[in-house]
């Protein structure tokens, strides 16, 4: 065989082996980078809820009779014990011993609760006066530099609702007062000859201040005892109330700051959580699934002039933060996958992938809070495939 020969054929061979070495040789993985970052971290519950009347009043029917149509409609002013709604004997009804016995038991009910009443206001006094007195003893500690600030604002901001407490607990009293003179009427009048048939009429009066929410029987009909008629309350002092899953409330603890977002408005408003209710409840899902929630009561703290749009049963989006680090290093939760029972990232070291085992106790939706494995300035591959592996090539896609 001669040389040329020799040598096309080992020229063919070298091609052929350089070609087999390019076609199985791994290809650099084209992969999203995110930098690592050192600032505030927050972890949140996310739940929507609704604005509620921190204090209604739900107006019914102290006897049974005929309605006179109400001339009231939702958002109409009412001042406290103007006349909201007129009754009319339908006919003139028989009074028993069995019939009185309820009217007095109504009239002894009521008055249990107005001491009831009575007594959580001289409660929420108290609570008001220690309030007062703990922030100015914070007051002159925080000027000698003895506390923090941030112990003065916990403790001004306690007297804010302690002054709301008090507010509600008049409001409550006042209710008991009305309803312990309703049932006096209604004993009385049927003591001295409501069953006479005289065509006189009965008003009902407003037991608060306060604008019509919702009004539940406008026309005129025959009404029993106890229907309801209209609701009043105070719309400019609202609450928001937000379920959440049971797991999630064992997070969650009074005076814990909270983000209320409403559509359309672009700056959310301020709140804190006030209380989580004791009991859960059932709720289903909308995949049909059953859950037990949590009813968690917040705060509006923001000013009146944010949320005076605000009304009942609005639609709130709330961010309650159960965790804050001012100064925390952290990498977004794309970016972490499991490695066992350890949190592990690829870190990007030039053109390489680099498996490191990180610690991280806490996460958000977007960010992942990392105790250790990671410095701020650090690349990190977002949502890292099957074809990434360890000291494997990588071509960034992008860079964050």
């Amino acid at each position: 065989m001669s040389k040329k020969t020799l040598l096309v054929i080992a020229l063919g061979t070298a091609i052929i082996v350089a070609a087999l070495v390019w076609a199985f040789s791994p290809r650099p993985v084209n992969v999203e980078v995110a930098e690592v970052t050192r600032g505030l971290f927050e972890q949140t519950i996310d739940d929507d809820g609704k604005t509620r009347v921190r204090e209604r009043y739900v107006v019914s029917a102290p006897l049974a009779g005929r309605l006179q149509r109400l001339t009231l409609k939702a958002g109409d002013v009412v001042e406290r014990d103007a006349v909201v709604a007129l009754l009319r004997p339908v006919a003139p009804p028989l009074i028993d011993a069995r019939e009185e016995r309820e009217l007095e038991s109504q009239v002894s009910m009521a008055r249990a609760g107005l001491a009831r009443a009575a007594t959580a206001v001289e409660r929420a006094r108290i609570a008001l006066a220690q309030a007062r007195a703990d922030a100015q003893r914070t007051k002159k500690l925080a000027a000698e530099g003895f506390v923090s600030s941030t112990q003065l604002e916990r403790d001004e901001l306690n007297v804010a609702l302690s002054t709301r407490e008090v507010a509600a607990a008049e409001f409550e009293r006042q209710a008991a007062e009305h309803q312990l003179a309703l049932a006096r009427a209604a004993l009385t009048r049927s003591r001295q000859g409501w069953q006479e048939g005289r065509g006189e009429q009965f008003e009902i009066r407003s037991p608060v201040a306060g604008r019509v929410l919702r009004v539940a029987q406008e026309s005129e009909a025959v009404v029993k005892f106890a229907d309801t008629l209209l609701e009043i309350g105070d719309p400019s002092d609202l609450e928001v109330v937000v379920d959440v899953l049971s797991g999630d409330a064992l997070q969650i603890a009074a005076g814990q700051a909270a983000r209320l977002e409403r559509q359309g408005v672009t700056a959310p408003l301020e709140g804190r959580v006030r209380k989580v209710e004791p009991s859960a409840f059932t709720k289903i899902s909308a995949l049909g699934v059953e859950e037990q929630r949590v009813n968690v009561v917040i705060d509006i703290v923001s000013p009146r002039a944010q949320w005076q749009n605000l009304g009942d049963a609005y639609r709130i989006d709330a961010r309650i933060v159960v965790h804050k680090t001012d100064d925390a290093v952290q990498a977004p939760v794309a970016a972490l996958f499991r490695d066992g029972a350890r949190w592990a990232v690829f870190v990007a070291d030039g053109n390489i992938a680099r498996k490191r085992i990180i610690e991280s106790s806490r996460r958000n939706a977007q960010m992942a809070l990392v105790e250790k494995g990671l410095a701020a300035g650090d690349r990190v591959i977002a949502y890292p495939g099957d074809a990434v592996r360890d000291g494997g090539k990588i071509v960034y896609r992008n860079l964050k």
